[in-house]
């Protein structure tokens, strides 16, 4: 007898939100890179800042060679093996991810859209394109934004939102069976 091995609709929806999730990210990831290298003017190693908000937030394009905060530059091949294990990590681990936890799903879709955002640069520019700068953090871009807005929903999640949820009574079939009393066992 063959078993159905199609998923349930409930996990269709679940990994159908997720891609959804995922796509959103990337799409508003690759569009605002393309806005930005099409009205900056780029020389040396940094466009000029376009002031957002005076003293607080500015565009300032820069081509990031290297990780967060610039560290490792030049190491591309190395990237873009930790993107494709992130990549791997999250496709892998959604299989076993249960489909009504819509918030696992948010992080995950977060963070995939984010590491591919971030992987197309580098494979096709050899760098990605950060912009969004920010008083005193680095400059980023959506991509990190996701990851990083991902990672904190995850983190989250598991260290409050799991913790707080109440616990089930154990269902009928876990428990034992009601001893039935004799009459020797009343005296």
């Amino acid at each position: 007898m063959a078993s159905d091995a199609s998923p349930s609709p409930a996990r269709r929806t679940a990994g159908a939100s997720l891609l959804l999730v995922a796509a959103l990210a990337l799409l508003a990831d690759q569009v605002s890179k393309h806005w930005v290298q099409d009205h900056f003017r780029f020389s040396d190693e940094f466009a000029s800042p376009q002031i957002v908000v005076p003293d607080w937030v500015s565009l300032t394009y820069i081509k990031n060679k290297g990780a967060a905060f610039g560290i490792l530059p030049n190491e591309t091949l190395l990237f873009v093996l930790i993107a494709l294990v992130v990549v791997g990590v999250i496709v892998a681990y959604f299989r076993f991810l249960p489909a009504n936890r819509p918030w696992l799903k948010l992080s995950l879709g977060l963070q995939l859209g984010g590491a591919l955002g971030n992987l197309i640069d580098r494979l096709r520019q050899g760098y990605v394109v950060d912009f969004v700068s920010i008083k005193t953090l680095p400059i980023f871009n959506v991509a990190d934004s996701c990851i990083v807005g991902g990672v904190l929903i995850l983190a989250y999640y598991l260290l409050v939102a799991q913790g707080s949820t109440p616990m089930r009574a154990p269902t009928p079939a876990a428990t034992p069976p009601a001893r039935e009393q004799s009459i020797v066992d009343s005296r």
